[in-house]
């Protein structure tokens, strides 16, 4: 395999807004006229159709034009680790099986930007976790961790993972998410530098909390006020030039 050409968000942990910075980061590299897709390789929690999967959340937030079942393949119902989501569906699924189920929406695309599922560690397959993926997809990864307290242990910790396994990492946003919990939090003012004093890896911004109804053109907005996108672009470009 040649490698996917595109950009693999992980997450420090579930629930730290992967799918959101995904979907706000594509809405705006689109908004460039760059022709970028995005991709969930397997999701779990809800079924297609719902409304509450992050495949139809992603296509919501970009204004992509593709069947939720083009970009998420791989869909389970129960709130567990994909493995086991599987394992509960009767399914039993391969690293191989994931990676071919996404190369036709790849092929669509100039680039892809793909959002994992949970963390770096999270069980994919019997035999395989969410960094094997990315070994496999040769891409490099973006990290969106808490901004809180907490997220230097879990950013430093999944930034030393990634790089164990010689997997780029092309930097780390941090997310304010839902949580009240961050205005009485003085570790966001120091955050982010330390993860970069201690791992080397570049800060590329702080995502907000959005109160209003989100859409494509606030996300597009709030990308472009908040977050470094030249190092995003510039990993999407290598790829390009060593493949030609």
């Amino acid at each position: 395999m040649n490698g996917f050409r595109g950009l693999f968000v992980t997450g420090t942990d579930t629930g730290v807004g992967k799918t959101i910075v995904t979907g706000a980061l594509v809405a705006a590299l689109r908004a460039e006229k760059r022709n970028i897709g995005v991709w969930k390789p397997v999701q779990s929690g809800a079924l297609l159709g719902s409304g509450e999967t992050d495949a139809e959340r992603l296509l919501q937030y970009t204004g992509i034009d593709e069947r939720a079942e083009h970009v998420a393949p791989f869909t389970f119902q129960a709130p567990l680790t994909p493995m086991l989501a599987a394992k509960q569906d009767g399914v039993e699924i391969t690293l191989q099986e994931i990676i071919s189920a996404g190369q036709p929406l790849a092929n669509r695309y100039e680039s892809i930007l793909i959002e994992g599922a949970g963390g770096v560690a999270v069980p994919l397959t019997e035999d395989s976790l969410v960094v094997d993926l990315i070994s496999e997809l040769r891409t490099p990864a973006l990290i969106v961790a808490r901004t809180g307290l907490g997220t230097i242990n879990h950013t430093l910790l999944t930034v030393s993972y990634l790089q164990q396994h010689g997997i780029k990492v092309t930097g780390f946003i941090l997310n304010d998410g839902e949580s009240d919990e961050i205005y009485n939090d003085s570790s966001i003012t120091t955050n982010a530098e330390l993860i970069e004093r201690y791992c080397g890896i570049p800060f590329l911004g702080r995502f907000p909390r959005l109160m209003d109804e989100m859409n494509t053109e606030m996300l597009i907005q709030v990308i472009r006020e908040k977050i470094q996108l030249t190092p995003i672009r510039q990993a999407l470009t290598v790829q390009s030039m060593e493949e030609e």
